[in-house]
């Protein structure tokens, strides 16, 4: 598997870890959700993120989810989250990783940080930690964090650690943060770096025309991510902003603090694409009012898009 750069683009699926009722990994819809990702169009799969339930894993776990989700991709590159208290738990996540041949990994701020002094340090000793041969992602995501990054901590950081390649952009509101980043770049201060977009998809139309690479999100409807990254690339910006405006409904829905994965795993289970909507203890189940109300809005995104009409339709669902 080739390695991460700098030149990433396009659509990253953050994956949900599929789990048994009872709790127990179902490595049968991993694979699933691999293919189903491969299929329609996914450049890569980021596991173990926030909404991968990688707290609810042990370090045996965590590394057997990731090392299947690598096995079974194949030709699409994936990027397993590593984020962990201490430093000994993510260098021994992060090298199984690439020894299973893994393009890179995504670190997150621990929540105790809070100078910008501290955040820089924090990342330079978390690459001593992993190793400066493993390319690496910035995930910057305040809104779960509570870590503020500027503009220009985030370009120190990508100076000092040239591992690092990619920036996870989940800021709320960010879009000036993007604008700034891609301003560092044109003055020749900041070296070229990839800018993927979170946040559940919920600003991706925007986040496009402000110069992000593409979308690294979990939206139960990964096309609508890639579709919305090739119509802004191809200039087709009417087009992009009806068929994004089509899922927005949906996309709000599924950001609920709290409720989103299960909504989430609720849609692929729907899809044929997961076994179980099951989320690992501690977790909250979806209600039968949630439920209806989304197969109601999935009801109203199949007026535009077809792909939301619930018969399973991939191979995936086999």
């Amino acid at each position: 598997m080739t390695k991460l750069t700098a030149k990433a683009a396009g659509t990253f699926a953050i994956a949900p870890t599929p789990f048994h009722e009872d709790g127990r990994i179902d490595e049968k819809s991993i694979d699933r959700l691999t293919d189903f990702y491969a299929e329609v169009g996914c450049d890569g799969v980021t596991v173990l993120g926030i909404l991968g339930e990688a707290p609810k894993l042990d370090g045996a776990e965590a590394e057997q989810v990731a090392t299947r989700f690598v096995k079974r991709a194949k030709t699409m590159q994936v990027i397993v989250g590593v984020s962990a208290p201490g430093f000994a738990a993510m260098r021994s996540l992060a090298r199984a990783s690439m020894d299973a041949g893994a393009a890179g990994v995504m670190i997150a701020p621990p929540p105790h940080l809070r100078t910008d002094d501290q955040i820089i340090g924090y990342f330079r000793q978390a690459v001593e930690a992993i190793g400066d041969d493993i390319p690496w992602v910035l995930q910057d995501y305040p809104l779960t964090l509570s870590v503020i990054f500027t503009p220009a901590v985030i370009r120190r950081i990508v100076m000092d650690n040239p591992s690092c390649v990619m920036l996870k952009h989940e800021d709320w509101p960010g879009l000036e943060k993007i604008s700034a980043l891609r301003a560092f770049q044109k003055d020749g201060s900041l070296r070229p770096l990839s800018i993927l977009t979170g946040n559940g998809g919920l600003f991706l139309d925007f986040e496009m025309e402000r110069g992000a690479d593409g979308a690294m999100t979990g939206y139960a409807f990964p096309e609508l991510l890639i579709d919305v990254v090739k119509l802004s690339k191809a200039g087709k910006r009417d087009a992009m902003h009806d068929l994004f405006d089509a899922h927005l409904p949906l996309i709000r829905y599924e950001q609920q603090p709290g409720a989103g994965l299960a909504v989430r795993k609720y849609v692929l289970q729907k899809r044929g694409v997961i076994a179980s909507s099951a989320q690992r203890k501690p977790a909250a189940a979806i209600t039968a009012t949630a439920r209806a109300e989304v197969d109601y809005l999935l009801s109203r995104v199949a007026r535009v898009d077809r792909r939301a009409a619930m018969q399973p339709q991939s191979s995936a669902a086999g």
